[in-house]
């Protein structure tokens, strides 16, 4: 007689767990602090007027983030000890209904995406730090011998071929050997599993990368003041107030407040932040044992990623850009998130004392912390071919590496004004992570319910979250995420000219191809995702692993394996 007559979930086989409850979190942490903390944040700052961006900031970090992050490890766990890995496995349990595989897909579209140009600004920052280290300073050498000194932007703009479709490929300086090591790096990590690769190289690379940042940190708060060239004395703690104080001589913090943009950029920044939306965490989350605490280990994530991107990349980034080249380069940097982390700052590097050290340690810590995030990029699509195609993983690195390398290529090929790249990770990295990020709050919140969800919230936590918790993430989230997506979908459908990225999709030829990329990703893990749906179908009828339609209608009472 079928077992599931009895109404008893099969026992899940034993998998592969965290080794620790540290591994777990600086391995959240890590895929969470990245680029975004550096680079992103500081530029979001100053685009979106100084201190008046941290107040919606600080709300869409409590009324956005936490929540769906609590989610997000229950979701996985959930997931987990129900005997999936996969984001298309777990979201299957939550919605077994017509559609899950075209949430599947759009779970692993987006690590995969994102990954096919973050390896690409990854090998930017490897780049950067062997130019400091050589001595090889950008913005005070020469491009090429008898050459003028260029300034920093035109230094980064010739090495990423901005100026025009190929030119990367071609460049005499070109930036292909520092890609290919981290596309090697990358896989090789993934590749030795998740205890021996990813947790062994957060729980190194980590606590390295928060030291290498206090070091930065330090060296930029007792630099003091800075005369500039017209006499003036620019003094450390104005570059804190510009960060810090949500008023200025041109607008009050009310004023700011009130233009819809500034609270659009804050979830945005939330969710690159946070790695949210991604469908990474809820596939780590996966790997945590039955009792596991995801309370605790949620909102220590949340907490170190909030520290090393105010603390460390706020405190680091603005200052020092305030010092050196004032409200001039405050006001140059605005609008560019690549202008404030490759141009900006290598100006003041070259005014700051011992300012070639001091890029080094910086663009060493940018390469560790976008390593820390790419390799998570990587770990939801090949959880599937393991789990949803049967795939071992050596199979299943090399088999993700393809769409990877092929957008990889795009991106590199169609370099000129970075359309490619800009293409995609607009697509990726607003629309659609607002899209997976809303859909996972009303699965949780509604489809398996929030009782149900503060039930496995608390499941062998160490803290008790509130019943508020409960009301975030079922009502306030879902309406509040929901209020700034349509919001922006108005101001993109509205807008006018290249402002306006659905008919920018027919302006020419490149963002065409681009976007065709992204159609093509979403196609391909769809069909993959049915595929695999059709396996857990026979294999679950086998009594093999629970049935994705049922299992969550059951509780687990096998405690985990050791």
């Amino acid at each position: 007689m079928d077992q599931h007559s009895h109404g008893e979930a099969p026992v899940p086989p034993r998998r592969t767990y965290w080794n620790t409850r540290m591994g777990v979190v600086l391995a959240v942490a890590g895929s969470a602090v990245g680029l975004g903390n550096f680079v992103r944040f500081p530029a979001q700052v100053v685009d979106n007027g100084g201190g008046a961006f941290m107040i919606p900031y600080f709300i869409a970090l409590l009324l956005i983030g936490l929540p769906i992050a609590w989610s997000e490890w229950a979701m996985g766990r959930a997931g987990g000890i129900r005997g999936y890995n996969s984001a298309p496995g777990i979201f299957s349990m939550f919605w077994p209904r017509p559609g899950r595989s075209l949430l599947g897909g759009w779970s692993l579209m987006i690590p995969v995406g994102i990954f096919s140009y973050y390896i690409y600004i990854q090998g930017w920052c490897l780049a950067y730090a062997y130019f400091y280290l050589v001595g090889h300073v950008p913005g005070a050498v020469p491009l090429e011998e008898g050459g003028e000194v260029a300034p920093a932007s035109a230094f980064f703009l010739a090495l990423v071929g901005y100026g025009g479709d190929g030119e990367v490929l071609t460049m005499q300086r070109t930036i292909l050997p520092f890609v290919g090591i981290c596309m090697l790096l990358n896989l090789a990590l993934v590749w030795r599993g998740l205890n021996r690769g990813i947790e062994w190289f957060c729980r190194w690379a980590m606590p390295l990368l928060v030291v290498v940042a206090l070091v930065v940190l330090v060296r930029v708060l007792t630099l003091g003041s800075v005369t500039a060239e017209d006499g003036s004395q620019r003094h450390l703690l104005d570059g804190l107030g510009y960060m810090w104080n949500p008023s200025s001589d041109e607008r009050s913090w009310y004023e700011a407040l009130s233009n819809p943009g500034i609270w659009m950029a804050a979830t945005s920044q939330i969710f690159f932040s946070l790695s949210i939306g991604l469908g990474v965490i809820v596939v780590y989350a996966s790997y945590l044992r039955r009792r596991d605490d995801v309370a605790l280990s949620s909102t220590t994530a949340v907490a170190g990623n909030g520290f090393c991107e105010v603390v460390l990349g706020g405190l680091i980034v603005i200052p020092a850009i305030f010092l050196f080249l004032g409200m001039a380069g405050i006001e140059s940097a605005a609008g560019s998130t690549l202008g404030t982390g490759f141009m900006a700052l290598p100006s003041v590097f070259v005014e700051m004392p011992m300012g070639r050290m001091v890029g080094f340690l910086f663009f060493s810590l940018l390469f560790l912390a976008a390593v820390t995030s790419s390799i998570s990029m990587l770990q939801p699509g090949i959880a599937f071919l393991e789990e949803g195609l049967g795939l071992r993983r050596t199979s299943a690195a090399l088999t993700l590496a393809i769409p990877g390398l092929i957008g990889l290529g795009l991106v590199l090929w169609l370099s000129g004004s970075l359309i490619a790249l800009d293409t995609i990770d607009f697509w990726m990295g607003s629309f659609a992570i607002f899209v997976l990020a809303l859909v996972q709050l009303l699965l949780f919140g509604w489809s398996f319910g929030i009782r149900r969800g503060m039930a496995e919230l608390h499941r062998g936590a160490d803290i008790r979250l509130p019943m508020i918790v409960g009301i975030l993430i079922k009502y306030v989230a879902p309406v509040y995420l929901g209020v700034i997506f349509i919001a922006w979908l108005v101001q993109q459908i509205t807008a006018e000219g290249d402002d306006n990225r659905f008919q920018a999709i027919m302006g020419s030829w490149q963002v065409m191809v681009s976007f065709g990329f992204v159609v093509c990703l979403l196609v391909l893990f769809t069909s993959l995702a049915a595929v695999a749906n059709m396996r857990w179908r026979q294999q679950a009828r086998q009594g093999l692993i629970p049935d994705p339609d049922y299992a969550m209608d059951h509780d687990i009472i096998e405690e985990d394996a050791p």
